[in-house]
């Protein structure tokens, strides 16, 4: 959008108007053409006025109406984001706000630059031209990796995922996201000269010729963003610098992969947000798996579409007493994706060689190529180790 967003704010008269005006970006960026009391004049004021995004504010009571306006304005306009401000702790409003079509929802106070994000977030999902490289956004793929419990072999998953991704003639770009811990330079020997922090620390804006200069080239083709060298570092990575560069990311890249930490930060929820695809990594033991049926209910509060969760269990064959009917009963759902328990696997971390490199006949390797299989373009259906059929995966569509 080359012109300014324009807003329209539709404020509950019980919400602190001090605090929703105090929220509003002000910046050539974000003209708000109107700021509705109440929500029955909505309708009026985006008739007169046009706009390109609806921000709700509503307060404890007022949860219905501001329910009823989002899905009012989802039917009206199906095109136009809405963005909803809570006066007090929204935790009884999300599942409700996202059920009725929001694209994202924050709490009162809120500094302008985190509504600015939002915003921006949401045109981010609604964008479908084909990006800088001629390819559809519909053939790309930006792939988050979760693990909310620390030692399921998350890193491994995401290496293993990316290097076959880019073996195949994918062009892959793989990020480090454990800004204070990262392993991804550990597990796939590579040693960089510039990392995530040397990138949000340069002068400039962000695009992807200069994101291009802080990349390392793998010996499978595949491009690495390093971690931080120093845990301190790590404050300098942002929400919105992360927004910007996976937008820039996007118009060079036919799949982004994300290694993160344990649980859900800032940094998190804001790569889920602009994901297509989420790989859920968990492990046979309760702990873990209960940390797992954990994920995928904070994943549906954040109205992240369960079809485009990805399960996938680590040292599947184990015995440890649980089988996969445990797994099920435990987390809810099957896992998609086997991994076993193969030596070939701790030969390979050691050895600082993905096992789909160095051991790509294993059945570790077979069981990550199912899984770097769901996002290839034309992929024809393929079977893990559990036998379930795989084929291509879909950009999600939210809304």
């Amino acid at each position: 959008m080359n012109r300014a967003i324009r807003a329209l704010v539709a404020i509950d008269p019980a919400v602190d108007h001090g605090l929703v005006k105090a929220a509003l970006p002000m910046d050539e960026d974000v003209d708000v053409v109107a700021m509705v009391d109440g929500y029955g004049g909505v309708r009026e004021a985006s008739l007169r006025n046009g706009n390109d995004v609806l921000i709700v504010a509503c307060a404890a009571g007022s949860e219905d109406g501001a329910v009823a306006l989002v899905d009012e304005s989802r039917r009206q306009h199906p095109d136009r984001p809405v963005i909803v401000l809570s006066q007090g702790a929204p935790n009884g409003l999300v599942k409700r706000i996202f059920s009725a079509g929001a694209d994202d929802i924050g709490t009162l106070p809120l500094a302008p630059e985190q509504l600015r994000f939002m915003i921006d977030k949401a045109f981010t999902r609604r964008d479908v031209p084909a990006g800088g490289d001629g390819t559809p956004l519909a053939e790309k793929h930006m792939v988050v990796v979760l693990g909310p419990k620390g030692g399921t072999g998350k890193t491994l998953t995401a290496c293993n995922l990316a290097v076959k991704l880019a073996e195949d003639g994918e062009r892959t770009v793989l990020i480090d996201l454990d800004l204070q811990f990262g392993d991804v330079g550990l597990a796939l020997g590579m040693k960089p000269d510039r990392t995530i922090y040397d990138l949000a620390t340069a002068p400039g804006t962000i695009d992807a010729d200069k994101i291009e200069g802080y990349l390392t080239e793998h010996s499978s083709g595949l491009m690495v963003l390093m971690a931080p060298a120093r845990p301190d570092q790590a404050a300098a990575i942002g929400v919105e610098f992360l927004a910007e560069m996976y937008r820039a990311l996007r118009e060079r890249f036919q799949h982004i992969i994300v290694d993160t930490p344990p649980g859900f930060t800032p940094e998190v929820i804001a790569s889920v947000d602009v994901s297509t695809d989420i790989v859920l990594v968990g492990m046979l033991d309760t702990l873990s798996l209960k940390n797992t049926r954990l994920g995928l209910e904070t994943l549906e509060l954040m109205a992240y579409p369960q079809e485009d969760v990805t399960l996938v269990l680590n040292r599947s064959d184990s015995r440890v007493g649980l089988n996969h009917s445990d797994v099920a009963n435990i987390v809810g759902r099957a896992p998609d994706t086997l991994i076993p328990s193969d030596r070939d696997i701790p030969l390979s971390v050691n050895e600082s060689a993905p096992v789909v490199q160095s051991k790509p006949k294993s059945e570790a390797a077979r069981a990550f190529s199912s899984l770097a299989a769901r996002f290839q373009p034309q992929a024809a259906p393929t079977t893990t180790t559990n036998g379930a059929a795989e084929g291509r995966r879909l950009l999600r569509k939210r809304g």
